[in-house]
């Protein structure tokens, strides 16, 4: 969490990436830190499994990422009326 805060500080968008595990702890670090950082969590444990799990994990997780990284552009604004 720490460091995706400093790297927000920065300029540098950045989303917290963790186990389902740590959810509560997240928010409570996040609110101790005054931030609000974008988040997403993914199954625990990640320590026991396989590369192969990982990769289907971080794969899975990918989406929500890019879209916390990228948001949805604004719809454009009208344009003024011809005269």
């Amino acid at each position: 969490m720490h460091d995706i805060v400093e790297l927000e500080s920065l300029g540098i968008p950045g989303v917290f990436v963790a186990s389902d595990q740590f959810v509560q702890a997240g928010e409570i670090q996040a609110r101790a830190l005054g931030a609000d950082p974008a988040r997403v969590y993914v199954p625990h444990p990640i320590q026991d499994r396989t590369d192969d799990e990982v990769r289907a994990l971080a794969d899975a997780a990918w989406p929500a990422i890019l879209a916390a990284l990228a948001p949805p552009p604004s719809p454009p604004s009208p344009s003024p009326a011809a005269g």
